[in-house]
């Protein structure tokens, strides 16, 4: 399939209808081109934080493009691997913005696709280097990974959801992921079963309450 912007595309489609089609060849994103992704997830974040309702976070732009880069490399990396195994750290880089609730909440408007990418990766081959990388951005990122299997025993949680609205937002996708072993960890599940009070059965009947 032939576009004047594979990357752009993949974007929008993948937002729009949570689909990505595969290209025959991966081909350097232009400065244009992540130009216009800038402005294109500034508006997707504007719409988002309107559920969220803070006015105190602006999207980070150069956060949201890094993580856009990623995940449309690791999608074309799935059929495209001829040639690519030097590549790889070129096309995954490291990020190396600030991790903040701002970054964090950019890198979702892409990163939270990014697990059906792995264990699409995985199915294909469980040694694949490629999924190393990924879950490392994943644990880095881990709202973004709500649902997945990471092991995140070593955060140090209350630190991790010190901010009010970052905290509302990890719960709420717990709970929508129905992630047993994060809201099993002892200082989420205070935080959920404060939440729920006297709903608790209603919003999630089945999870355990855990004792320190």
């Amino acid at each position: 399939m032939e576009t004047k912007s594979p990357f752009l595309d993949t974007l929008f489609m993948l937002r729009k209808d949570e689909c990505i089609t595969i290209f025959t060849d991966i081909q350097e994103i232009s400065k244009k081109e992540e130009h216009d992704a800038a402005d294109y997830f500034e508006s997707e974040f504007e719409k988002e934080r309107l559920e969220f309702l803070s006015d105190q976070i602006s999207c980070d732009k150069e956060a949201a493009v890094w993580a856009a880069k990623v995940l449309y490399h690791s999608a074309q990396l799935h059929l495209i691997r001829k040639g690519t195994g030097k590549d790889l750290e070129k096309l995954i880089p490291k990020f190396k913005g600030k991790r903040d609730v701002s970054s964090m909440l950019s890198v979702d408007l892409s990163l939270r696709f990014l697990p059906q990418i792995i264990i699409v990766l995985q199915n294909a081959d469980p040694e694949d280097a490629l999924v190393k990388m990924l879950e490392e951005i994943l644990f880095q990122f881990h709202y973004s990974g709500i649902g997945y299997d990471l092991n995140l025993e070593k955060i140090n949680w209350e630190e991790e959801l010190k901010d009010k609205t970052y905290r509302k937002l990890y719960l709420e996708r717990i709970v929508e992921k129905k992630a047993y072993p994060l809201a099993e960890i002892p200082y989420i599940n205070q935080l959920l079963i404060a939440e729920f009070g006297m709903y608790k059965d209603i919003f999630w009947r089945e999870l355990k309450i855990v004792k320190d």
